[in-house]
């Protein structure tokens, strides 16, 4: 699937998801119901819909995911959210980077039974290895001026930043431009109407 070829319906899923990719979708989807019910990995309010709340909602990352070559690295992963779905629906080399152990079993579960290649990095942002990642995701993680902590920890020189934010993102690009400088490029979710994509570029501090 490429870029050009992934629209959003109106509600936000996706149009040209193949029967294959929507099944191992499924199958993530079952799994999360399963495990939620043993381990704190989604709010279970959202469990009531969690194709648009969770899936539909990661994969408008795609195109921009798609458009960037290299490593890309997922901060916070939790759930795979956004990182495990946009590896199932064919983002390549992929690192879930996750410090709570029951989160990483969940997600090397969901990687097998979705038979999705992954790299799964457990241990906190600050502490592991950097990535070397020309692209990093995150989703619900922390405030941004943090976030670009983390995101420069583990990108390349000249790598993008591609987060999910709800309806604090102006008050938080304007906090984290008092320490870093960043070319911001914003656009309207397709899942909710009160959030947005950022996708961040020439991120230094200072």
């Amino acid at each position: 699937m490429t870029s050009a070829a992934l629209t959003a319906s109106s509600n936000g899923a996706p149009d040209n998801v193949s029967r294959e990719t929507r099944e191992r979708l499924a199958i993530y989807v079952d799994l999360l119901g399963r495990w939620n019910a043993r381990i704190n990995l989604v709010s279970a309010s959202t469990m009531a819909d969690p194709w648009q709340r969770h899936i539909w909602d990661s994969a408008q990352l795609l195109p921009d995911a798609l458009a960037v070559g290299g490593r890309m690295a997922d901060l916070g992963s939790g759930a795979g959210l956004p990182g495990l779905i946009l590896a199932i629906m064919g983002r390549p080399t992929v690192a879930l980077l996750e410090s709570d152990q029951r989160k990483c079993a969940f997600l090397r579960e969901a990687a097998r039974a979705t038979a999705t290649e992954v790299i799964i990095l457990q241990g906190r942002m600050e502490a592991l290895p950097p990535a070397d990642a020309t692209l990093v995701t995150a989703r619900a993680c922390a405030p941004l001026d943090r976030l670009l902590a983390h995101a420069m920890r583990h990108l390349v020189a000249g790598g993008t930043a591609l987060f999910l934010k709800g309806r604090s993102a102006d008050e938080e690009i304007a906090e984290a431009r008092k320490t870093w400088t960043f070319d911001v490029h914003r656009r309207p979710s397709t899942t909710d109407p009160e959030a947005c994509v950022l996708r961040l570029e020439n991120i230094s501090r200072g």
